[in-house]
Parts: structure tokens; C-alpha cells; sequence
């Protein structure tokens, strides 16, 4: 399972932001559950406590990662879902994604993802399968707790983030933050 961690993490951060022109989510408290198939993991759980200005910031750190990352990323809107397709450069490798997103922004929302690693020497190095299929349901699920502030990701074994220290980390400002939380 820890293998996983970093693909958890990432997953978990950067679905609601897998385009910059998805409407925002409603403030307050999601639960968001991934399930990863044929993977013999079980479902992982998640928080994110979020206002808009978490949630706008969530979506620009994912919109300027897929800038850099991407040199394919369609969003076109079939029905009510909205589909997600690109490609883009992970650790060196070409991975082909396509997400396809639906339901509400402001109480549920389900967003399946089907991602593929290209066949190369670099690829091989990569702990995990070279495709993998992922569900994330996410709920409202009200306000956020007390103690949890806008922003407060707790993740998959009660690790407690902040997006905010995730965004200073990756525009270089300050120092890094403080090892992760266990949740209290």
C-alpha cells in the first residue's frame, strides 16, 4: 500500500482540479472515496475542508502542474459528464489519462479515471502497474469540523495537509512545512 501513498496523494489533490474551467465545489467538508481496480488495496478515504479561496487555489496548483506536465489536456462537456482527456510527461514517461466526471459540484460528484504508462525503459522503473483504473466518489458532507481550517486535507491513514503549504512548496517560497499531522 505505502507504494501507493504518493499516487493517493496526488490523485486526491489534483481530481477537483483536473481542469481549470470546472465550476468550484461547494464550501465545507468533502469525504472523497478512491477505489483503485484490481488492485488488492482497499478503498481509501479523504477530507478536504475547503472555502473558495482553498478551492480556486486547489484547481490553480493542478491547472499550472498540468501546464507543465501536459502537452495534451481536452475538456469537453458529453451529456451531463464532463470528459478529460491528455497526456502528459510523469517522471519522465508519457501517461494517456482520461477522466471522465459526473454529477454536482455543490453535493456529489464521481470522477473515473482510466490512465495508461507508455511501454518504454524508464517506464519499467516505476513500482505499480502500467495502467490503472480509479473511481474517487466525493460528497458533501456539510461544514467542516471544528478544528479543521480552509484548506485541511486529511489523508488516506490521517496524514493532515494544508494546500496552502503545498503551494508555497511548489512556488519556492519559504521553507517547507512541518512534517504532515497525524489526525488527533
Amino acid at each position: 500500500m505505502h507504494r501507493h501513498l504518493p499516487l493517493i496523494a496526488l490523485a486526491l489533490c489534483m481530481t477537483p482540479a483536473v481542469a481549470a474551467e470546472l465550476p468550484p465545489r461547494k464550501a465545507g467538508l468533502w469525504e472523497m472515496r478512491m477505489t483503485l481496480e484490481g488492485q488488492k488495496m482497499p478503498p481509501q478515504l479523504a477530507q478536504h475542508c475547503i472555502d473558495a479561496e482553498t478551492d480556486k487555489l486547489m484547481n490553480d496548483m493542478g491547472s499550472g502542474m498540468q501546464k507543465e506536465m501536459c502537452q495534451k489536456h481536452e475538456m469537453t462537456k458529453s451529456g451531463d459528464m464532463l470528459v478529460v482527456d491528455s497526456v502528459c510527461n510523469i517522471g519522465g514517461v508519457n501517461t494517456t489519462t482520461r477522466a471522465e466526471i459526473s454529477g454536482n459540484f455543490d453535493s456529489a460528484y464521481t470522477v473515473k479515471v482510466h490512465s495508461k504508462r507508455e511501454d518504454s525503459p524508464a517506464a519499467k522503473k516505476i513500482p505499480g502497474p502500467a495502467e490503472m483504473k480509479m473511481t474517487i466518489e466525493a460528497k458533501w458532507a456539510g461544514e467542516c469540523k471544528k478544528g479543521q481550517n480552509p484548506g485541511d486535507m486529511i489523508m488516506p491513514g490521517g496524514v493532515k495537509i494544508n494546500v496552502r503549504d503545498m503551494q508555497k512548496l511548489q512556488s519556492g517560497q519559504g521553507a517547507a512545512p512541518a512534517a504532515p499531522q497525524k489526525k488527533q
